[in-house]
């Protein structure tokens, strides 16, 4: 009998162990590979940012329950780094056998009590294992924004997290590749026979932050201090690690992506980029030129032409159409400015708007007898040495004895090698000159100019027409001090004085008086042979380091009539007194017999008295 009762008493002992072990337990138990990790109450462990975050679980058939509910209670832990809420972290999940069952999403629920409760009441599907559908649908239909995903723009995280335990029964390269294009950041988690490469397949780069395999489902515990650094933002991962991003890479949870700037995109390696091309594709329309920019392609147009407001067409620019062109005559618009240009017998002068006549004695008929010369906007005639021009303003006549009416212009020397004190001589000599001649309205004017490095009319041969004013003109010229411009001088003498414009009378004879005391610092001869050549009789009178070749080039011929050089300026008042006799006063009453040879340029008389002032010594 007691045997019977011993063996009725183990038979309800073991019956007793058999219903404790059908009985569910609890996913807190405390079983190692089983327990869930609980935070310090009242607090966060980790400061997290928000992420958009999906979990992927493989719910087939291979998947025992026991490690199904492994798979929960890994879940659940991972959720206490994660601080669930619409500001901060949305979760979602869905999990897939031969179908995607999706058990929340991301807009479901806005705590984290809410989605422990969600996954604890996960039901195992036990079925194939369409890894790559469920990739597919997590890519176009978990992160929508209609399925609670945040905008783009907003640049929060989209992380998905995938957990399978098989090979998967379609492909996933392809449709993975896409999700990360997407911007999706995929975790692969492998447990027990998975095939590496196809986890790596799944998986974000690099591999080694986002790719994990573990032996069995036991293990997967030990994967939850790895992600506990990931989701509690841990290094910036840039900093660490030799991403080789190109461009720019920025950091996530636990790994990084590489970006490119504005106008490339990312090349297939996910690391280098290239140039987005907005115009490759040869609609842009642009009339003449295009150039691919960061947002756009954008139309040009060339040298010479603007782009109309319709941003394609190009017009020919008009650079004188603002009218601040300044041109004398004419203008042309060129492909960089607007040009003056001037009308035929014109060219332009080098200030490049204003316009000067060219020689006009070479391209008309001019009807002058002896010479033609041609000035700024038209041309004179003049006639030879000893030659009057004719009341016709062309013909020329043999040149009268008469009462010596002239237009006489000085052309004095004002340079440095003077000295102030030679400097007034000069002026007495001038002013001793004008008082032989019989200056008048009707009778002879006179003009002067100073030269030194530059030029400087002191008074024109129209200014004065008394001896009076003439002198006290001379007194206050100012003594300039500088370089030796002759040539320069000449020129202007040649040009300018004895044009109409300063006075310069028709039918009278011109005559210069040219005093130097050193060597000209430019050419002399050019313009000295222009103006006698124009009719002008030149004395040159050269003092102390005069250059005698000089003023042979400047004076008229006969030279030995028209050239006078002294040592010195001692006796200068002198020589001004000698040459008021030089004047021929009266006309001789036999017109083919003049009592002075050629009177009115008064050249002998100057000539004869130059002679005598060396003779007795005054210009030594």
């Amino acid at each position: 009998m007691r045997p019977l009762a011993l063996g009725l008493f183990c038979l309800l002992c073991c019956n007793a162990v058999r219903l404790d072990r059908r009985r569910p337990r609890p996913i807190t138990a405390r079983r190692q590979n089983d327990t869930t990790v609980k935070p310090r109450a009242g607090k966060n462990p980790c400061k997290a940012i928000p992420l958009d975050f999906v979990f992927v679980i493989d719910s087939s058939r291979s998947i025992r329950p026991h490690d199904y509910k492994k798979v929960k209670t890994f879940i659940v832990n991972l959720l206490q780094f994660l601080k669930v809420g619409p500001d901060a972290t949305r979760v979602g999940l869905l999990q897939y056998g031969s179908v995607v069952q999706p058990e929340f999403s991301l807009k479901t629920y806005t705590s984290n009590a809410e989605v422990e409760q969600a996954v604890r009441n996960m039901e195992h599907l036990a079925t194939g294992t369409m890894t790559g559908l469920a990739i597919q649908y997590t890519m176009e239909t978990a992160f929508t924004e209609e399925e609670g995903a945040r905008p783009a723009n907003l640049h929060i995280p989209r992380i998905a997290m995938i957990v399978t335990d098989g090979r998967p029964q379609d492909t996933v390269e392809e449709i993975a590749a896409q999700a990360r294009q997407a911007g999706i950041q995929i975790f692969a988690i492998g447990v027990g026979r998975v095939d590496m490469d196809v986890l790596k397949a799944i998986g974000s780069e690099p591999h080694s932050e986002h790719v994990h395999l573990v032996a069995n489902f036991s293990q997967i515990e030990s994967l939850i201090s790895v992600f506990q650094s990931k989701l509690c933002g841990g290094s910036d991962m840039c900093e660490i690690v030799d991403h080789q991003c190109q461009h720019v890479c920025v950091s996530s949870p636990a790994s990084y992506r590489c970006k490119c700037r504005k106008g490339f995109t990312l090349n297939p390696d996910g690391k280098t980029c290239k140039e987005i091309d907005h115009c490759v594709d040869g609609t842009h329309g642009c009339e003449q030129e295009f150039m691919n920019t960061a947002d756009s392609c954008v139309c040009k147009c060339r040298r010479g032409y603007t782009l109309k407001p319709d941003g394609k067409t190009c017009k020919k620019t008009d650079h004188c159409a603002d009218g601040k062109h300044g041109c004398e005559q004419d203008f042309m618009s060129t492909e960089d400015s607007c040009v003056c240009k001037c009308r035929e017998g014109y060219t332009l002068r080098p200030d490049g708007k204003t316009c000067q006549s060219r020689d006009l004695c070479q391209t008309v008929d001019h009807g002058c007898e002896h010479l033609c010369v041609s000035t700024t906007d038209s041309y004179i005639c003049r006639c030879f040495e000893g030659f009057m021009l004719a009341e016709d303003g062309q013909s020329c006549r043999k040149a009268e004895c008469g009462d010596g009416v002239m237009d006489l212009f000085f052309v004095i020397d004002g340079s440095k090698s003077l000295g102030p004190a030679n400097f007034e001589l000069v002026k007495q000599f001038v002013n001793g000159i004008v008082d032989s001649l019989d200056i008048s309205q009707i009778g002879t004017h006179v003009g002067l100019l100073q030269y030194s490095t530059k030029v400087r009319t002191e008074f024109t041969l129209g200014q004065y027409t008394t001896a009076q004013d003439i002198k006290q003109a001379v007194s206050r010229i100012q003594y300039m001090g500088k370089g030796s411009m002759t040539g320069s001088a000449l020129r202007h003498m040649f040009e300018s004085s004895f044009s109409a414009n300063e006075g310069a009378r028709h039918n009278i004879p011109h005559v210069s008086i040219v005093f130097t005391d050193g060597r000209s610092q430019d050419d002399v001869s050019e313009w000295a042979n222009k103006a006698k050549s124009s009719g002008v009789t030149i004395y040159a009178v050269g003092v102390g380091k005069a250059i005698e070749q000089e003023l042979r080039e400047i004076a008229s011929e006969p030279k030995e009539k028209h050239v006078y050089y002294a040592e010195n300026f001692e006796n200068m008042g002198e020589i001004s007194k000698k040459l008021k006799s030089s004047m021929c006063r009266d006309k001789a009453s036999d017109e083919s017999m003049c009592q002075c040879e050629n009177v009115i340029m008064f050249q002998n008389q100057v000539t004869e008295k130059l002679k005598s002032l060396v003779q007795n010594n005054i210009l030594f």
